[in-house]
């Protein structure tokens, strides 16, 4: 499918304003649970607490929207993003089956998008699912595609979305599901200095590192959250969450992660594996 741009206008101000609603893994059965946590009512608490930020550009969903891979589960993650009355512009994660979920969300009007421009910024969405596997690797043609972007646009200010964590998070168990191809990602970006940050997902739980220069930001998930610096399995008890961000005119970034009532939901203590 050829890639499609698209244009968003910036406030009076020259900023871009977004909401990141990630790693959703959604059932058919609203009243399944992944790991103690009713997923679909999860979302629609984070969804509804979102709806408190008037005046965003779009929802950016970085993947993980399903995970029994049906039908319903896309269409539900459609009606329910509606409701915040935003384009919602999404890539696929690990446990996503593209044969499913494109055509699904195609049909609700939520458009396959690799590329959104402004004035000031562009956003570069990248597909870094390697099909039946928790790793992440770009292939050759989303590497290409991120290149032409970056050699296009030098003078935007550039924040690139992709699934897969780029840089450890220093839980082992996480870290070996990383984008393996990311050193051949860094040394990419490396010669482009308007690239400021890359957003992911991938491993519920947020964190915000500065190397080289770029900040390298990821989101807590709609559900379970992992619990940080732990090498083997381990679920954390904060509430589910999701992102704000506010890509300024300037080039920098403002963002804040913010969380449903952390007595709303609890995952299964007992849990050993996902």
């Amino acid at each position: 499918m050829k890639s499609k741009v698209v244009q968003l206008k910036a406030d009076p101000q020259g900023d871009l304003a977004f909401l990141q609603i990630t790693d959703t893994h959604l059932f058919a059965d609203r009243q399944k649970d992944l790991l103690g946590i009713k997923t679909v009512q999860s979302f629609e608490a984070v969804v509804e607490h979102a709806s408190k930020y008037k005046h965003c550009h779009a929802v950016l969903s970085t993947g993980d929207l399903s995970q029994d891979h049906s039908a319903q589960s896309y269409l539900d993650f459609c009606q329910h993003i509606k409701t915040l009355n935003l384009p919602c512009y999404w890539l696929p994660g690990n446990h996503d089956i593209q044969a499913v979920m494109l055509p699904n969300l195609l049909a609700e009007g939520l458009a396959h998008t690799q590329v959104i421009e402004s004035e000031n910024w562009q956003i570069i969405l990248l597909d870094s699912q390697v099909e039946g596997v928790p790793h992440g690797l770009l292939s050759d043609t989303q590497f290409a595609v991120l290149e032409k972007t970056l050699k296009k646009n030098p003078n935007k200010h550039t924040l690139i979305c992709v699934h897969h964590h780029i840089l450890p998070v220093g839980s082992a168990w996480l870290d070996q599901h990383i984008m393996k191809n990311n050193h051949q990602f860094l040394d990419l970006i490396a010669p482009f200095s308007n690239v400021v940050a890359v957003l992911s997902g991938h491993v519920h739980q947020a964190s915000d590192t500065l190397q080289d220069g770029v900040r390298f930001i990821t989101t807590p998930s709609t559900c379970v959250q992992f619990k940080p610096n732990s090498n083997d399995f381990a679920l954390d008890s904060v509430a589910p969450g999701y992102r704000y961000l506010k890509l300024k005119a300037s080039g920098e970034i403002e963002t804040v992660v913010e969380r449903i009532d952390k007595d709303a939901f609890s995952v299964d203590a007992d849990a050993t594996g996902y």
